[in-house]
Order: C-alpha cells, then sequence, then structure tokens
C-alpha cells in the first residue's frame, strides 16, 4: 500500500533544477531536495494545504508543513535576506493554517532584480527522507497551481 502528495506550483515561472542554483547549501541538497523557480510574477501562493511553520523576519523565506506531513521550504531569491524585507510583504502569520492556492508572499520582482539580487527560488521538500520516490515535473515553464512534485511513501503493514 503507499500514498503520496503531489505538490502545486507556488508560483508561476521558469522551472530549473536546484543544482543550478548559485547557493552550495540549495545546489547541494544539503538542506533539501526539490526544485527552483524563475518567477514572473511577484506572488507565491500555498503549493499545499498546510500550517505555516516558520517564516523569516524578513518575508523571503517560509516553511510550511502539510496536512500530510511534507515539510516545504520557499526561499524568494538569492541572498534577498539581506533586503531585510524590503519588497516583500507576508499575507501570513507563523502558525496559521493555510489553505491551498492561498497568498502567502508578495514580492516585487523589479525592485529586487534592480538591486542586484537573483529572484529564482527553491522550493524545497526538508524531510524527503521519509518518502520512497519522488518526481519533478517535466515541464520548463508552470503555472501556479499546476502539479511541480509528486511524492509517495509505502506503509508497510505488519501482521
Amino acid at each position: 500500500m503507499s500514498s503520496g502528495e503531489v505538490i502545486a506550483s507556488p508560483l508561476t515561472g521558469e522551472i530549473k533544477p536546484l543544482s543550478t542554483i548559485e547557493d552550495a547549501a540549495f545546489s547541494s541538497g544539503a538542506i533539501g531536495q526539490g526544485v527552483a523557480i524563475e518567477p514572473t510574477e511577484g506572488r507565491l501562493v500555498s503549493p499545499v494545504s498546510s500550517t505555516v511553520t516558520a517564516l523569516f523576519p524578513t518575508k523571503h523565506a517560509i516553511g510550511i508543513t502539510s496536512d500530510e506531513g511534507t515539510e516545504i521550504l520557499i526561499h524568494i531569491g538569492m541572498n534577498t535576506v539581506q533586503l531585510e524585507g524590503k519588497w516583500f510583504t507576508a499575507h501570513v502569520t507563523e502558525g496559521t493554517r493555510i489553505e491551498k492556492g492561498q497568498l502567502l508572499i508578495e514580492f516585487n520582482i523589479e525592485e529586487i532584480q534592480a538591486a542586484g539580487f537573483k529572484t529564482v527560488t527553491p522550493i524545497v521538500i526538508t524531510n524527503l527522507t521519509e518518502y520512497t520516490d519522488w518526481h519533478i515535473t517535466n515541464k520548463k515553464h508552470i503555472q501556479v497551481g499546476e502539479p511541480i512534485l509528486a511524492l509517495h511513501k509505502t506503509n508497510q503493514q505488519h501482521i
């Protein structure tokens, strides 16, 4: 018997492998496995029904735990912590119960890029070891809400 979860895209944009990210913690998989998106819109929505488990004070990163127990970290841009929240607006707080598709954070892509920061956004599963198999969509461009990751786990039943 197997179970799993489908993670929807929290952004619209171009899909990139994590290995191409200019941040060793993400590209090496040290934080977790997943995918990155170069966003074309500055709106980040929840990829699953979940609870906000961490919202960085600078609003550039958010951690959520899905109703199924999947732990997801979404980090908007590279080194954007240095912006100290400028051009980021959070619409949720830590501990908030959220529905799939709900607006989490808005961010100004043009201003962030003009300040010299990349907006490529890693979406990583930080508890992937709990899953036996996972797949990333083979699409190159994705719309918000479309399936981006499929996770599977085998439930072992003891008799």
